[in-house]
């Protein structure tokens, strides 16, 4: 497979699943907002945002202004619009792999934006969110059952996995764990798509060491920390199967992998909260570190924008 086409589909699998968290994020956030009035509305949609990796300056920060960086800022690659305008181009550069059906959702979902922009301004930024949510739905049940089983699919489920990582650690980053109160863990599991889960795994006993424990290491939530750490590994090694594992692992970025997953499982559910801003951080840069490694090794050329703090190529 070419560099360019490989690069291109692991592009897609990141920015669709950003785009998908992100429209999630700003939902539950949004709502909680408007069911609290009482609460301290600046303070909570500057955590938000710093945990999106957006300096949102010294003015003020309204719900507004918080919708119009994450969800409609073209120029922003923090912003959902960006996410999904990204994922279209770099479907045009792999039009040839790509199903026609799966090309098409995306390109139906790009050109939908701007309408549904339009109606968010009327009925509110909801609309938007579910719009988002429903298209990237599609568009992934569209991978899952057009797209063969082959190094395309690999690099772009490799895409995906890493984005999720990378997404759950900036919303465990967020105060939601530390304040404890029920409705904001809540919130937090929606944000994730894992309250369902949640509910029927602990039976509704909603607690910071639960979520926690939840969200980092449960082995069969697909959102989950853990699941998304062995489905990268397992990627990375049908990748290349080539690398003699004979003694030990060989391949840097599936080592560091494994080490974080190992280090989930065999902490404690009070070690996991105790421990929870160096695992944040560790996760943040392990993210970054094989998004850089597997740029080196199979594309070659310089890396793409992965977050706001990142510089546009």
């Amino acid at each position: 497979m070419l560099s360019r086409i490989a690069e291109s589909l692991y592009w897609i699998g990141r920015y669709l699943e950003r785009a998908d968290a992100k429209a999630r994020v700003v939902d539950v956030h949004l709502t909680r907002i408007q069911d609290e009035p009482g609460t301290d509305q600046e303070r909570q949609l500057r955590t938000l945002l710093a945990a999106m990796g957006v300096d949102p300056g010294d003015g003020a920060v309204t719900p507004s202004s918080v919708v119009a960086l994450l969800a409609f800022d073209q120029d922003s690659p923090a912003s959902i619009t960006a996410a999904l305008t990204a994922a279209r181009e770099n479907a045009r550069g792999a039009r040839e792999i790509l199903s026609s059906e799966l090309w098409e959702a995306l390109n139906v979902t790009w050109h939908g934006l701007a309408e549904r922009r339009m109606a968010a301004a009327v009925l509110g930024p909801q609309v938007f969110c579910y719009y988002v949510r429903e298209r990237t739905a599609m568009t992934t049940g569209l991978i899952s059952t057009t797209m063969v089983r082959d190094d395309g699919w690999r690099f772009l489920s490799l895409g995906v996995a890493l984005e999720r990582i990378d997404m759950a650690a900036r919303m465990l980053s967020t105060p939601a764990l530390a304040e404890g109160r029920a409705s904001v863990l809540a919130g937090l599991l929606r944000s994730v798509g894992g309250h369902d889960t949640f509910v029927r795994v602990y039976q509704g006993a909603v607690s910071p060491a639960n979520v926690a424990e939840f969200l980092l290491r449960d082995q069969l939530s697909p959102r989950s920390v853990a699941f998304s750490l062995a489905a990268a590994e397992a990627l990375l090694r049908e990748l290349d199967p080539g690398l003699d594992d004979r003694l030990g692992v060989a391949d840097g970025a599936r080592r560091a992998l494994g080490r974080m997953r190992l280090a989930l499982e065999f902490r404690s559910s009070a070690e996991l909260l105790d421990d929870l801003p160096s695992l944040i951080e560790s996760l943040l840069r392990l993210t970054s570190r094989t998004s850089d490694e597997v740029t080196s090794r199979y594309f070659g050329k310089s890396l793409h924008v992965r977050w706001a703090e990142e510089v546009a190529p």
